[in-house]
């Protein structure tokens, strides 16, 4: 299968983003040797925060945190998942799913020997960073999350129509225009040159199939694979007591209310200073550094 890799060049007029890209060679037994990209910043002895975006992002989504991070002291990870920003790009749609993402995440978090580190993770990275998680709780001391969840369709339940809009979006629309779509669908703060830096991993139409594909591998209906790897996911969190801070924004028509499963199933959310971000889905661009802060605060006063 043809792996595609954006050249470097893609990515040289981007500013606001001045971190050495770092990487790290995947063995997937299907497909062989898979370049994943990352950001690793601050001293290298530091308590770790691992950073993961969703889709169609890259670490880019959360310039305006990493300073916070690492101006308070930690060491801050952030990688890009397969088939988006910097890293490779296999080609085919089939080389995709969610389990695979999970996999690939777990092999460089255990390749990266992570230990009691902080986890923040918005939409896909949510999705994929939550069950590496659970797969591995005992590299992980805390985690944030905003704007995502671990879906497990109900029975009779009804695909939100935000989300059902989105779906057809994703395989419908001729152009889906990276930027357009970071800057919440054209209605959120970005200027021209930062929604070019969302577009500067896609050079063609090509390196989307990943981008494109992530809406597909939402556990929505209960034949989905995934489902039963997310409510074995939910069982471990139903008994993580290790804290918890929710930090929802006000203004996602996919994942409002997503903070309530959170609330009403994880014990390590109790009596933690949730908060509500201001803005749209892509939160870490519109009220990241609140976030970082809030973060960096409520991991202060864990010690």
């Amino acid at each position: 299968m043809q792996i595609l890799r954006t050249p470097d060049e893609c990515f040289a007029s981007i500013s606001d983003f001045p971190y050495q890209p770092r990487y790290y060679n995947l063995e997937d037994e299907a497909l062989g040797e898979i370049r994943l990209h990352y950001i690793d910043e601050g001293p290298t002895d530091a308590p770790i925060i691992l950073c993961m975006h969703g889709e169609p992002s890259w670490a880019y989504l959360y310039r305006k945190m990493l300073p916070v991070f690492v101006n308070a002291g930690y060491r801050v990870l952030a990688p890009d998942l397969v088939g988006l920003g910097r890293s490779d790009k296999p080609a085919e749609a089939s080389a995709y799913s969610y389990a695979g993402h999970v996999a690939w995440i777990r092999q460089w978090v255990e390749a990266m020997d992570l230990q009691n580190a902080t986890f923040i993770g918005q939409d896909w990275g949510g999705l994929i960073g939550l069950r590496v998680l659970t797969e591995v709780p005992e590299r992980f001391a805390a985690f944030s999350i905003a704007n995502t969840g671990l879906p497990v369709p109900r029975e009779g339940a009804e695909v939100p129509p935000a989300f059902a809009m989105w779906l057809e979006f994703s395989q419908n629309d001729p152009d889906f225009d990276i930027g357009m779509i970071c800057n919440n669908l054209g209605q959120g703060p970005l200027t021209e040159a930062e929604m070019d830096a969302y577009r500067a991993p896609f050079p063609s139409d090509e390196y989307k199939v990943c981008a494109r594909l992530f809406p597909t591998l939402v556990p929505i209906t209960a034949d989905n694979p995934a489902v039963a790897d997310n409510i074995r996911a939910w069982a471990v969190l139903a008994q993580w007591h290790k804290p918890v801070l929710l930090a929802f924004s006000d203004n996602d028509p996919i994942t409002a209310g997503g903070d309530k499963p959170f609330l009403d199933n994880v014990p390590g959310a109790a009596g933690q200073p949730h908060l509500t971000l201001n803005g749209g889905h892509f939160i870490q661009q519109e009220d990241g550094e609140r976030w970082a802060s809030a973060v960096v605060d409520w991991l202060a006063a864990q010690r």
